[in-house]
C-alpha cells in the first residue's frame, strides 16, 4: 500500500466519523516522525495477526475508492466500518500514524522515504 493509499485510507475511514461525532472537522494530527513509521513497520510485520489486518485493509482500500469513484455511499459505508475494525486491530500507533500521513506531500523527499518504509508491509501481503 503505498503513501497515497494510506492517506486515502485515513481520508475515508477516520474523518467522516470524527467529524460526526465532534460535529465539525477534527483537527489535524500530529505529522509522524520518520521513527514512528519505522515503528508501526515492526509492530505490524512481526505480528501475524496485524499482518493479515493490514493486507486486508490494502484490499479494502481498493474497493472503496471504486465505490469513492462510483459515488456509492452505501458500499463506501459499509466498507468503512469493515476498515475501522481493521485499523482498530492494527493498534493505536498505526491510527495516529496513518492520521498524520496527510500532512506528508507524497512527492517530497520524505514522503518517498515513507513510500519505501511502508513498502515493507506490503511485500508481506503478496505472499
Amino acid at each position: 500500500m503505498n503513501l497515497k493509499l494510506v492517506i486515502a485510507i485515513a481520508a475515508l475511514v477516520a474523518i467522516p466519523a470524527l467529524a460526526q461525532a465532534q460535529g465539525g472537522p477534527p483537527p489535524k494530527a500530529p505529522k509522524p516522525t520518520k521513527a514512528e513509521v519505522q515503528k508501526v513497520v515492526q509492530i505490524i510485520s512481526t505480528d501475524k495477526a496485524k499482518t493479515q489486518a493490514y493486507c486486508d485493509l490494502s484490499k479494502l482500500n481498493e474497493q472503496m475508492m471504486v465505490a469513492d469513484q462510483k459515488k456509492d455511499t452505501k458500499a463506501l459505508d459499509a466498507l468503512g466500518k469493515q476498515a475501522d475494525a481493521l485499523v482498530d486491530k492494527l493498534g493505536s500507533e498505526y491510527s495516529e500514524m496513518n492520521n498524520g500521513l496527510d500532512q506528508v506531500d507524497e512527492d517530497s523527499p520524505e514522503g518517498k522515504e515513507y513510500q519505501a518504509i511502508l513498502s515493507g508491509l506490503d511485500k508481506l501481503c503478496t505472499k
